[in-house]
């Protein structure tokens, strides 16, 4: 894997956000505790809100570290995928988390961070077409978020359909060249896309 750990992730304050990160998981938002989370890292409850204060506050303080982790990975792929490229590996420990504060409705800032990415990757590409979409950029890129993000959300059913353990190097490039293989190929013609526009009136 070639992602670069952050600095940060060596101290106590690092330890504290992890270990909301598992506690949320495992619980939700609503039902983890201060101390709960405090007793996950090791800590002392007043140090927990010695470094974040209120549970509010580190759960901003756990988005915002799956944010930068999103950010690495499409700096990482933006250079060009190499052998050590590995989002399922990266963001594995952080899937709970992903999945109970997706569906409770939080995680907002990581939506809109993900949306904001793919909207420069779409705004990008779109220039280089021969004629302008009839949707914009924006909205093509929060569903593709939302695509993006179903995986975490639903990942023991993707994992059964798809008949692999996507946790091993194996599951993850059938993962990778099956999203290669969605995206490069357009799934209805020219025509039958005209058709459906049609349609919709």
């Amino acid at each position: 894997m070639t992602t670069v750990q952050d600095p940060e992730d060596l101290t106590a304050r690092a330890r504290i956000r992890d270990a909301a990160i598992r506690h949320i998981g495992e619980h939700g938002f609503e039902r983890a505790t201060i101390r709960g989370i405090a007793e996950s890292a090791g800590v002392s409850l007043g140090l927990v809100r010695h470094h974040f204060g209120s549970k509010q506050a580190l759960r901003e303080a756990c988005d915002e570290h799956l944010m930068k982790m999103v950010r690495r990975l499409h700096d990482e792929a933006a250079t060009g995928l190499s052998a050590g490229f590995s989002p399922v590996a990266v963001m594995g420990p952080y899937r709970a988390y992903l999945a109970r504060a997706l569906t409770e409705g939080g995680a907002s800032p990581l939506f809109d961070e993900m949306t904001g990415i793919g909207e420069r990757w779409l705004s990008a590409a779109d220039r280089e077409r021969g004629e302008a979409p009839d949707v914009p950029a924006r909205a093509r890129a929060a569903v593709m978020a939302a695509m993006a993000l179903s995986v975490p959300v639903l990942y023991p059913h993707v994992a059964r359909a798809m008949g692999a353990d996507l946790s091993t190097p194996e599951g993850e490039r059938l993962l990778m060249r099956t999203l290669i293989e969605i995206y490069s190929r357009p799934v209805l013609s020219p025509e039958a896309a005209a058709e459906a526009r049609a349609a919709l009136g």
